[in-house]
C-alpha cells in the first residue's frame, strides 16, 4: 500500500450493515447495533478511507421493557442513513415490531424518539427516498421469514414526505423467487439515478452471497436485475449489503460488508463506475478489491475508530456500548481516571450472555493484544470483576472475592450449548486485590489468556486457548463487567484503570 493507495477492509471489526451518506465534504456511515445501547452509531470521514465515531442517534432502545435484558440479535437491523429537508435521517428495521425512524438537524443531535413507522414481524431493512422534483416520498423494504415466514421479495410504499406515515399497504416490487438462482433477497437500498429508479440490494445470505443492482422507470416496477458485485476468484466471501456515495467531483464509491465469523461483518470500499450500458460496475470488474487508488479527496490524517480508554472522570468512551439498555448506577463518576463499576447483584452471574450490565465494544479484526488493569473493592462474597471475550460462547479472566475474605485470580468460560461457566484454571491468590488482565488474539480469533496479580512474576498464561465465536448476526464482543450474587445490599464495586489495545 502508498500513500496514493488503501487497503480493505477500511473497516477491520463489526461494523455490521453499513449506509453512507454525504452532506458537503463530509461523509457520514452508521451501521447495525442489535440490542446494544446506545444504538445506531454514527462515523465521519472525510476521504471515505479513514472513519471516527463521533456518536449514536439511539440513547436507549425502546420499549424500553422489551431491552432491559441482553437481546444480542434482535433490536436494529440494517438502517438506512438518509439526508433530506436540513435532516438527518436513520430508517431501520426491528424485526419482532417493525419499522422506525429517527431525524435530526446535526449529525451529533438531538435526534428524535423512535417513530414506529410502520407495525409488524418480519419487516426488516427499509431505505427512504425522497424525490425533490415531485416531492413525492417511497419507502421500500425487505422480509425476516423467522418472523413472517415470508422472504426473498421486496416491498415497496409511497411515504408521507414528512416520513411520519406510509400512505398505502405496499406492493411486492420486486419478487426473487422469480430470479432464477436468487434467494435471501434483502438489504435493499434506493436511490433515483439518470431517470431510473435503482435498488441495490444483497442476496443468497452472509456467507456466500453477491451485491445485485435492479433498475426501473417506475417505482413499483418492472426491475430489471443484474448482479454487480461477487466473490469470483477473490477471497472476500460474501461481498454485498452496503451504500452508494458519489463525491462533489463526481466519483462513485460503494461501501459493504464481509462477514468474517468471529470478527463480524468488516467494511470494504469499492471503486464504482457506469458500464457502456449504463449498469454499475463495482470493484475490478464485479469483483471486490483488496488494494486501490484512493478517492480523488483532500488527503486526511490516518483515523479509525477510538479503542483505548483511560476512562477520565469514571466516563467511558463513545466505543463502549451496554448488551441491554442501561440501568441506574451501574458506572459511576468521580473526580480521577478509571472505569468505576458497581458489583450488580444478578441471579444470572453465572453466565455473561444474560446479564444486561456488562460494557462491550467490537472484537478487533487483526491479531492485537488487549489490557486492562482492575481493583476489586468489594467485600461480598462471590463478588466478581473482569475482562470478557463474549459470543455464543464466552471466556473471561478477572477477580473474584472468596468466602474467606481472600481475593482470587479466576478464569472462566462457557461453550455455546453450556447453560452456565466453569474454570478454565485454576484459581490462584491474587494477594493485593488487582490484577492486570490481558488477553492475545491471534488468527483466528484464538484468544490467549494472561494476567499478572503483582507477586513478581509478571504475565502468566492461564488455561488453554480460547476460540471466539459470534452470535447469529452479531461478532465477538470485548468487554469489562462487575457482579454479586443475589442478594440485598449494595456489594461494593470494582474499578477498571487503561484500558490498551496493541497491534501483536
Amino acid at each position: 500500500m502508498t500513500s496514493e493507495t488503501y487497503r480493505n477492509p477500511i473497516l477491520d471489526a463489526d461494523w455490521s450493515d453499513p449506509d453512507v451518506v454525504r452532506v458537503g465534504d463530509d461523509y457520514y456511515l452508521t451501521a447495525s447495533s442489535f440490542g446494544r445501547a446506545p444504538g445506531l452509531p454514527l462515523l465521519h470521514s472525510r476521504d471515505l478511507v479513514h472513519w471516527t465515531l463521533v456518536g449514536h442517534a439511539l440513547e436507549r432502545l425502546e420499549p424500553a421493557a422489551e431491552f432491559d435484558r441482553p437481546r444480542h440479535d434482535c433490536g436494529v437491523w440494517a438502517p438506512s442513513l438518509r439526508y433530506h429537508d436540513e435532516r438527518f435521517w436513520i430508517f431501520w428495521g426491528d424485526p419482532d415490531q417493525g419499522i422506525f425512524q429517527v431525524n435530526a438537524p446535526q449529525i451529533r443531535g438531538p435526534w428524535t424518539r423512535p417513530h414506529l413507522l410502520k407495525a409488524g414481524k418480519g419487516l426488516i431493512d427499509p431505505c427512504p427516498l425522497w424525490d425533490e422534483e415531485t416531492g413525492e416520498a417511497y419507502l421500500v423494504h425487505a422480509w425476516a421469514k423467522s418472523r413472517s415466514g415470508v422472504k426473498n421479495r421486496l416491498t415497496g410504499h409511497r411515504m408521507c414526505p414528512d416520513g411520519t406515515g406510509l400512505l398505502d399497504e405496499g406492493k411486492v416490487i420486486v419478487d426473487g423467487d422469480r430470479i432464477p438462482g436468487w434467494f435471501t433477497l434483502e438489504g435493499p437500498k434506493l436511490y433515483w439515478h439518470d431517470g431510473w429508479f435503482w435498488i441495490l440490494a444483497p442476496a443468497g445470505g452472509v456467507e456466500t452471497g453477491w451485491q445485485g443492482a435492479f433498475r426501473s422507470r417506475g417505482f413499483f416496477g418492472p426491475y430489471e436485475e443484474r448482479i454487480v458485485l461477487e466473490q469470483k476468484d477473490t477471497d472476500v466471501n460474501g461481498p454485498h449489503q452496503g451504500g452508494w456515495v458519489r463525491t462533489p467531483s463526481g466519483e462513485d464509491w460503494f461501501l459493504h460488508f464481509q462477514q468474517r465469523g468471529a470478527y463480524g461483518r468488516v467494511v470494504h470500499l469499492q471503486p464504482m463506475s457506469w458500464g457502456p450500458d449504463d449498469w454499475p460496475v463495482l470493484g475490478d470488474d464485479g469483483a471486490p478489491v483488496a488494494e486501490h487508488r484512493r478517492p480523488a479527496l483532500p488527503p486526511q490524517q490516518p483515523a479509525a475508530p477510538a479503542t483505548d480508554d483511560d476512562f477520565p472522570g469514571g466516563r467511558y468512551g463513545r466505543q463502549w456500548q451496554w448488551t441491554a439498555n442501561p440501568g441506574d448506577g451501574w458506572a459511576t463518576q468521580h473526580s480521577g481516571d478509571g472505569l468505576r463499576l458497581t458489583c450488580v447483584r444478578s441471579a444470572d452471574a453465572h453466565d455473561l450472555r444474560k446479564l444486561p450490565h456488562v460494557l462491550t465494544q467490537r472484537l478487533p479484526g487483526t491479531p492485537c493484544a488487549v489490557e486492562v488493569e482492575l481493583r476489586l473493592d468489594s467485600d461480598e462474597p462471590g463478588a466478581r470483576a473482569g475482562l470478557a471475550v463474549l459470543g455464543d460462547a464466552f471466556g473471561w479472566i478477572g477477580l473474584q472475592r472468596g468466602t474467606d475474605g481472600t481475593v482470587h485470580l479466576v478464569h472462566r468460560f462457557a461453550e455455546a450449548v453450556a447453560e452456565r461457566e466453569r474454570d478454565a484454571a485454576h484459581p490462584r491468590i491474587a494477594p493485593e486485590g488487582r490484577a492486570r488482565l490481558r488477553i492475545e488474539i491471534g488468527a483466528g480469533a484464538r484468544c490467549r489468556f494472561f494476567a499478572d496479580v503483582g507477586d513478581g512474576e509478571g504475565f502468566r498464561p492461564s488455561g488453554p486457548v480460547f476460540s471466539a465465536t459470534p452470535w447469529r448476526w452479531v461478532g465477538a464482543l470485548l468487554g469489562l463487567f462487575a457482579l454479586a450474587p443475589a442478594g440485598q445490599g449494595h456489594a461494593g464495586t470494582a474499578a477498571f484503570t487503561r484500558f490498551r489495545i496493541s497491534a501483536s
